[in-house]
């Protein structure tokens, strides 16, 4: 998709990432949503449409969502698009700047989750992962355990038996981005663990244990976009801009040969990282920092090779020589990702553009990546959808 224009983050908003059932959706949206106003400086009423994403909710929560900020009685969009829901209505916010429909809209992502792993909502009907689950039946067929766990377990199992990865090196995945968070005020759980302690958690599904799965979460996140036109109206010289965004969605590979790494995305992040990569001139060595799809620890493992931080099966390699943490090539996931920062399915996807804002912004304090420029996003939904974006400033 070929833009007319730039597009603009001038304004983001987050609320802190909870355990289930402390606030409902509307009080979490309208933090989020005046946060992400007041920092860019605007009123709601500047605001042109509005890009809502949520999972778990009826059909109209976005306008009750963003309700709480006035009642304008502009577009208001529905989006649905599992895990990777936020960078979806991010997604179609850009197109409506880029395009020259816009000038400023608001994308906002809530979720109010229930406790306890996920499961299927409605039972009377073909459920959209079919196919996945198809290909792991055939793999390694089914267990007791958590369905998200055994697909993203088993791609490690595969990583595992293909290249010789380890279970220490999936769970430093963990130990890292734990690390992380103990900066990030936002963030679920703050408190760092050592390698002893990530493998000696409770097992969820082989080689994951509790540490290494993402926990359910309530959350929201906000961010405003704009031309460039409109934020030097405002008086902002040197916005963060959005130097590239694509969404891809299942190729045949996802399916055939039946392969774990390809059914839970490889081939998704692979193909949107090289179409974002050749539309913003801009590769793996000019990027400072990642926030990625961390859900369960080896997906954090397949996306270093997805995005092409390294080759195929090198992954293992970056983490033991702390290439992705401070004092490394790329620092990934200083927010604590969503193991540790938390996963309410719907603002996930802005809460990564939250960070990567920040982040070039220099307003992330003691988490702060120094001298940080060029910022790369990465949210993949099964089902499935992996949406990339690479932001600079300066």
């Amino acid at each position: 998709m070929k833009l007319e224009r730039k597009v603009c983050v001038i304004g983001v908003g987050m609320t802190k990432f909870h355990k289930p059932g402390v606030m409902d959706y509307p009080e979490l949206s309208k933090d989020a949503g005046e946060q992400a106003l007041k920092d860019a400086g605007v009123a709601y009423d500047r605001v042109e449409q509005a890009f809502v994403g949520y999972v778990y909710g009826d059909s109209t929560c976005g306008q009750r969502a963003v309700y709480q900020l006035g009642l304008t009685g502009i577009p208001v969009y529905n989006v649905n698009n599992n895990c990777s829901t936020g960078s979806t209505a991010l997604y179609l916010a850009y197109q409506a700047i880029g395009s020259g429909m816009n000038d400023c809209v608001l994308a906002l992502g809530f979720e109010k989750m229930e406790r306890g792993s996920l499961g299927a909502k409605f039972t009377d009907r073909t459920n959209p992962m079919d196919q996945h689950v198809k290909v792991m039946l055939e793999r390694q067929g089914f267990e007791q355990a958590p369905p998200a766990a055994q697909m993203f377990g088993g791609a490690g199992r595969e990583h595992m038996q293909k290249y010789g990865t380890t279970k220490e090196q999936l769970a430093k995945v963990a130990v890292k981005n734990r690390r992380h968070a103990v900066h990030n005020e936002r963030s679920q759980f703050r408190q760092a663990s050592s390698l002893e302690e990530v493998l000696a958690a409770p097992l969820v599904f082989d080689p994951l244990t509790k540490f290494q799965c993402c926990p359910t979460s309530d959350g929201a996140a906000a961010a405003v976009l704009c031309s460039e036109e409109f934020a030097r109206r405002l008086g902002i010289s040197n916005p963060v801009t959005i130097a590239g965004m694509t969404m891809k969605t299942d190729f045949q590979s996802t399916f055939e040969p039946p392969s774990m790494i390809k059914m839970v995305g490889q081939d998704l992040t692979r193909a949107a990282a090289k179409e974002v990569y050749e539309r913003a001139g801009l590769g793996p060595e000019d990027i400072d920092v990642i926030e990625l799809h961390d859900c369960f620890t080896p997906n954090e493992l397949i996306t270093y090779e997805g995005l092409g931080l390294c080759g195929e099966g090198e992954a293992g390699k970056l983490i033991d020589d702390d290439a992705t943490t401070y004092g490394g090539t790329w620092v990934v996931n200083p927010s604590g990702g969503l193991l540790s920062k938390g996963h309410p399915l719907g603002a996930t996807g802005l809460a990564q553009c939250f960070e990567l804002s920040q982040q070039l912004r220099g307003l992330c304090g003691p988490r702060q990546v120094e001298g940080a420029k060029v910022a790369l996003q990465h949210n993949l939904g099964l089902g499935g959808a992996c949406v990339v974006s690479m932001y600079q400033r300066g």
